[in-house]
């Protein structure tokens, strides 16, 4: 109904409640024993020339048909009703109790007075107390008990809705997506129609929307509910309670809901950790108890559910539709912007709302890289560890082979775009798509490093895995720790930096018994999903010749990081202080003799300037030497005379 229809029915439906109101009221005068002469004509007159004027049918009809009421349970409901409404009817009550201390209706004088009682309605199977309609006060009977209309049922009755108010911080309204891409506005036109045949058989079925996509998917929820003419609400999967008399409170207060307004359901498990214990156990008793249009929200479709369900993916928009909607929120800067919106959807795979808050967030599209960035970030900082890459290709001190094999995979990222799109390689297949490389060396000679200079030089954000925390002793935790991993990373396509990889990745073994065959699991899920992912994954090794040679055949790119000879070292020194760093008298060669790794020269260089700082001196051999010491003493490795003869 448009306003002023819905306001015009809203005057006749008060009119006409007043008028049935007032043939309760009668029945009560009689009762009292009040004079009343006459017959009910003219009041039965007032309720026909009050329903003659209604546009729609009176909520107190509507309610009688959604909830199978009798023509006795309507006129206590009326009479309960009466007593919001009407300060006639206590005074009658008391009446007709007899007794002035009692004013209000009770069973016994329901039963007395209205027409055709039915001892049934007072069970509390019945309509009016299954779903809470009125309210029993306490007494020592059943039937001399006070009743009070429940305050929902109240505000309906003249015509007002909102939810409840026990619903309120439990459930939300959840309003239409106004903007969907196409993909996702035909999947609620789909779900909609699901819905529109399962109905005329005569039921509801839950609908599970499967993703990790949530604003999408509370989007496409809120479009199939308008569709059909309904409004969405939506609950989180920890409001669900887990005690089974607090879950079937709540299912019974939902579905009431659901009957009163026409309002679906979204039980949104997308922010919750359903590993919980309970947790999904809670969410699949309340989705299969509680009545009416239910859907689910969750990362993976959520298996025992005790009710007909069906599934739907609901996917990032594709490419092409991402791109189209760079192009609408350019508007007239889009053309002279093409190449840019090509990188951005190669490598950033954003949903609707993400590429909107990046575009609102970038104060000039030159920034819209770094805005994209930004929202991809979240969803995999609370899984690893950001490194800000700060090194160039000037702090990298490698032999050439290692140098052209880097620049060659900065190479492929930043023409994943041209290759995979333009050229059609990535409608091939999904397999393939991403790049993989093994870092091979022992420790402080610049992998890590060069993952920075990778990340800086393509303005990739660099995530260390450490992976204490991904391995697991359990079945199949392993896999679920590294699909999150990957699934949070697809966002932005980081570089993932799975430092001293040997731990999972080393050689497989023999199966000799059921850990060996999920060891080999593991190893396997993770070459899967790093052939699949849209970004480098880089693995790090000190032991190369533990690895599986199966394995190292599908790692796209391998670099061998070697001990740095004296040459290398020298250079790596020369390198180890800033510009803006006094020095005096340093001897690259005399500390080129020093065998040791880049790291380690950067620790020596780092204490050596703190120890130069505290004196208020340039750095000179002499700091170098007492840092050189310190850090020796750290590796538990002796520093020899000739390694130092002549250093001051």
């Amino acid at each position: 109904m448009s306003d002023i229809d819905h306001n015009a029915w809203l005057e006749a439906n008060q009119r006409w409640l007043m008028a049935a109101l007032a043939l309760v009221r009668r029945v009560l005068e009689r009762q009292a024993g009040e004079d009343v002469s006459g017959n009910d004509d003219d009041l039965h007159d007032a309720l026909n020339a009050a329903a003659a004027g209604l546009p729609a049918p009176s909520a107190l009809d509507v309610l009688c048909a959604r909830f199978a009421l009798s023509s006795f349970e309507r006129d206590l409901l009326l009479l309960c009703a009466g007593m919001e409404l009407d300060s006639r009817f206590a005074r009658l009550c008391a009446a007709a109790h007899g007794d002035p201390s009692r004013p209000w209706p009770t069973f016994s004088l329901a039963m007395t007075a209205l027409r055709d009682p039915v001892w049934s309605a007072l069970t509390p199977a019945a309509p009016l107390r299954h779903w809470r309609m009125i309210e029993v006060g306490s007494a020592a009977a059943l039937t001399t008990a006070p009743l009070r209309i429940d305050e929902r049922m109240l505000h309906y009755l003249v015509g007002a809705q909102h939810i409840d108010d026990r619903l309120a911080g439990i459930v939300e309204a959840a309003g239409p997506e106004t903007d969907m891409v196409p993909s996702h506005a035909a999947l609620a036109e789909r779900i909609a129609r699901t819905w529109a045949r399962a109905a005329e058989q005569g039921h509801w079925p839950v609908m599970q929307l499967a993703g990790d996509e949530p604003v999408a998917k509370r989007g496409i929820a809120a479009a199939a509910a308008s569709a059909l003419g309904m409004g969405l609400c939506s609950i989180g999967a920890h409001a669900v309670p887990a005690i089974p008399a607090e879950l079937e409170a709540l299912a019974r207060l939902w579905e009431r809901e659901w009957l009163l307004g026409g309002t679906a359901l979204l039980i949104d498990c997308d922010d919750t950790e359903l590993s919980e214990p309970g947790r999904a156990a809670a969410v699949l008793r309340f989705a299969g108890r509680v009545g009416g249009m239910v859907m689910i929200s969750s990362r993976n479709r959520l298996p025992g559910l005790r009710r007909s369900a069906v599934t739907f993916d609901v996917r990032r928009p594709a490419a092409e539709e991402q791109g189209e909607l760079w192009h609408a929120l350019l508007g007239a800067d889009a053309p002279a912007l093409n190449g840019e919106i090509g990188r951005l959807v190669s490598q950033f795979n954003l949903g609707a709302a993400a590429i909107r808050s990046a575009f609102i967030g970038s104060p000039a599209p030159d920034d819209l890289w770094d805005a994209c960035r930004g929202q991809a970030r979240p969803s995999l900082e609370n899984l690893a560890q950001r490194i800000e890459p700060m090194a160039g290709w000037d702090d990298l001190v490698l032999p050439e082979p290692q140098l052209r094999v880097l620049r060659r995979m900065a190479m492929h990222l930043r023409n994943r775009h041209t290759v995979y799109r333009m050229w059609g390689f990535a409608g091939r297949s999904a397999r393939g798509l991403g790049l993989s490389a093994l870092f091979a060396g022992a420790s402080g000679t610049g992998k890590t490093l060069a993952a920075e200079v990778l990340a800086r030089e393509l303005r990739l954000d660099l995530f260390r895995i450490d992976l204490s925390s991904v391995v697991s002793k359990y079945i199949g935790e392993t896999e679920k720790n590294l699909g999150r991993l990957f699934d949070a990373a697809e966002d932005g396509g980081a570089i993932l930096f799975f430092d001293e990889a040997d731990a999972l990745f080393g050689r497989r073994t023999e199966v000799k018994d059921s850990h060996d065959r999920y060891a080999n699991i593991e190893v396997s899920y993770l070459l899967q999903r790093m052939e699949s992912y849209r970004g480098l994954a880089i693995l790090t090794s000190n032991m190369k010749a533990a690895l599986d040679t199966a394995f190292l055949r599908r790692i796209r790119f391998i670099v061998e990081f070697p001990f740095p000879d004296a040459k290398h070292r020298m250079e790596i020194w020369r390198r180890a202080f800033p510009h803006a760093t006094p020095t005096d008298g340093l001897d690259l060669s005399r500390l080129a003799r020093l065998n040791i790794a880049g790291g380690n020269i950067s620790n020596i260089a780092l204490g050596a300037a703190f120890l130069a700082a505290e004196a208020g001196e340039s750095i000179t051999m002499k700091h170098l030497l007492e840092a050189t010491r310190d850090e020796y003493a750290k590796l538990e490795k002796p520093l020899t005379d000739a390694e130092t003869r002549e250093w001051g």
